[in-house]
């Protein structure tokens, strides 16, 4: 078998990454977004190790997520300026779908339902019908700031402050926004749960095939949950420790670190997890066993992204505040790497 290849993006952003998007089509294609105002688009063709920054797209303030919509030239941004916007790839247009009442933290597109969703730290969800722009969003209110967002064919998890989690069911929920003619501020979520992780979710992922998700939290553990809301599905949930690194001191116990970033491989269905220890590792959620950890990246481990094929996963590396650094900046030391997995890398493994 051939050796795995990992390289590292030419012309990286100026500042912390935000989050990394490989395109629904085509597996070489990246968007980053980034605290310095810009996305990035690169091409990762085999042709030039480095990567090929095809455009940077200037927002108005730091952009905090990023995703692609129908097909590989449309894409949505989430920004500090409050706002959600469509950007058109091809010619760099941008127009702005709605405005929140705070920053944007997260954006999600549903390619079955033509749907964005994006959630603020005012506390509220808005759904946009991408095919008729025009119409105003449907507006839900939430019980807390949202950290996280992840999407399926059918189900939106929202994981809050508070360690609140509310998962949607997509179908139900704009049938009745329908019903309530947009006015839907009180639309109940189809699941209600707390966190089993103790501390702050960071991050929320979910499963390929519609099963389940994994959080992430601030205190170096991770949690795999299922949908199913029948007692023998939520039998099998689980937390662990993850992300943690002997003390130097040499005492005996632990530094533990935030969990930033979770990614399921579209293929394999097991997942990525990547640490504020500089630290990725691979998962299997069915067999509770992680498959693989790399070598230490040189910063903390800011975003994870497999491409849609399975074959690239992107690693977005930027300082985190674990070292106690009071002035924050990613300058010169904000990397993107890009990891070609072997045909198995990523596949799991019998349970013990």
């Amino acid at each position: 078998m051939a050796p795995t290849i990992q390289y590292e993006i030419s012309n990286p952003p100026t500042d912390a990454v935000s989050a990394v998007k490989f395109a629904p089509g085509s597996p070489t294609r990246l968007l980053v977004s980034s605290w310095d105002r810009k996305v990035y688009l690169y091409e990762i063709s085999s042709e030039n190790e480095n990567g090929d920054l095809i455009q940077a797209y200037t927002h108005r303030a730091p952009v905090l997520d990023v995703c692609f919509g129908k097909d590989d030239n449309e894409a949505f941004t989430a920004g500090m300026d409050w706002q959600v916007k469509r950007l058109n790839l091809e010619t760099g247009e941008q127009d702005t779908l709605s405005a929140h009442t705070a920053p944007v933290k997260s954006v999600v597109y549903s390619r079955e339902h033509s749907l964005l969703v994006s959630a603020s730290w005012d506390s509220t969800l808005h759904f946009h019908d991408v095919s008729s722009p025009s119409n105003e969003p449907i507006k839900i209110t939430l019980p807390a700031k949202p950290h996280s967002l992840s999407i399926t064919a059918s189900k939106l998890v929202v994981a809050m402050a508070s360690r609140l989690v509310y998962i949607y069911d997509l179908q139900d929920t704009l049938e009745l926004a329908a019903q309530s003619n947009g006015a839907a501020p009180d639309i109940k979520p189809w699941q209600q749960r707390e966190s089993s992780l103790k501390f702050m979710t960071r991050a929320v992922a979910c499963m390929p095939n519609d099963d389940g998700y994994a959080s992430s939290s601030i205190e170096g553990r991770v949690a795999v949950e299922w949908f199913d809301p029948s007692t023998e599905s939520q039998a099998r949930k689980y937390a662990f420790k993850c992300h943690r690194q002997p003390d130097p001191e040499g005492d005996g116990t632990d530094i533990v670190y935030p969990v930033n970033a979770l990614a399921f491989h579209p293929v394999y269905g097991t997942f990525a997890s990547g640490g504020g220890d500089g630290v990725v590792a691979l998962w299997d959620a069915n067999a509770k066993r992680r498959i693989r950890q790399y070598q230490k990246y040189p910063q903390s481990v800011a975003a994870l992204g497999f491409s849609s094929d399975g074959k690239f996963l992107a690693i977005g590396v930027c300082p985190g505040f674990e070292n106690g650094q009071e002035e924050y900046s990613g300058e010169g030391v904000t990397k993107i790497y890009i990891r070609e997995l072997g045909e198995t890398e990523a596949k799991g493994k019998a349970p013990k």
